[in-house]
């Protein structure tokens, strides 16, 4: 479910070349276009508005509630609740997550809350709040397994999605990959008895069991030590914009807020590590 989370690490050195075509307004974007300069909060404040990019269709995230009803989500609370805190209006704007880098840099809206992944090669050209979502992979079994960690994968059957680095984790841990087109087909066979097990993303296991309203008969039995970061994203420059939203969600944090639009969604708190 994630948007190529991985973990967050601060890039030692970057180069001299990336950190000066940053540094720099007008400079080409990703879309052939001009790329905009970042933001302060001083000018998001003078506008009164947060203009937020974000998919609209990645439920639970973002998405329209029975595809045309009012824009809702993890995400798009978690981001509506920041704008609060800064005392400005959150505007929406709907992109496909493969156009949603280049509208960032075009400067069609400030940030983007769409489970953002943090990863080496976005440090070097983008700036991120502190995560505010946290997921390890997971191993997923039939209640009752005799699977009780990754080592036990060995000569076992595990049902993945060969596009996702899941199904190597699989496959490192000796098992023979089933192939799946998703995770409710993964689910589907691991309840038939069809296969033994499924790694998977921890939020997509949370997400699936909302939706089967707590009964699925399966059960996650062990975790990656390698855990998934999300957070907000935006152009390099904003950089007290970016502390005065790392600002809001230790506030959200401390009162509740982001533990509430958690269990919301998930069942469980993933804001926190």
């Amino acid at each position: 479910m994630s948007r190529a989370r991985a973990p967050r690490t601060r890039l030692a050195v970057i180069g001299t070349i990336a950190a000066a075509s940053v540094a720099l307004a007008g400079c080409s974007s990703a879309d052939g276009g001009e790329e905009a300069a970042g933001l302060t909060l001083e000018q998001v404040q003078e506008a009164g508005t947060l203009v937020v990019g974000t998919e609209g269709t990645y439920s639970p995230f973002s998405f329209h509630e029975g595809g045309a009803g009012e824009l809702t989500g993890y995400d798009v609370d978690v981001i509506t609740a920041v704008a609060q805190e800064l005392a400005v209006e959150v505007q929406f704007e709907e992109t496909q997550w493969d156009a949603i880098f280049a509208g960032l840099d075009a400067g069609r809206f400030d940030v983007i809350a769409n489970q953002v992944g943090i990863t080496p090669d976005r440090l070097e050209r983008y700036e991120f709040s502190e995560p505010y979502t946290y997921s390890p992979g997971v191993l997923i079994v039939p209640e009752g397994s005799d699977i009780a960690g990754f080592d036990d994968l060995d000569g076992r059957t595990s049902a993945q999605s060969l596009t996702s680095n899941f199904a190597q984790i699989a496959t490192d841990a000796g098992a023979q990959v089933e192939e799946v087109e998703g995770f409710a087909q993964a689910a589907e066979l691991l309840r038939q008895g069809r296969v033994d097990a499924t790694v998977n993303d921890r939020l997509t296991f949370l997400d699936y069991e909302q939706s089967q309203g707590g009964e699925t008969g399966l059960e996650i039995v062990a975790e990656t030590e390698e855990v998934s970061q999300s957070a907000v994203a935006f152009r390099a420059g904003s950089e007290s914009l970016v502390a005065a939203v790392d600002e809001a969600l230790a506030s959200l944090a401390a009162d509740g807020t982001l533990s509430e639009i958690s269990e919301r969604y998930f069942g469980e708190d993933v804001s926190q590590p």
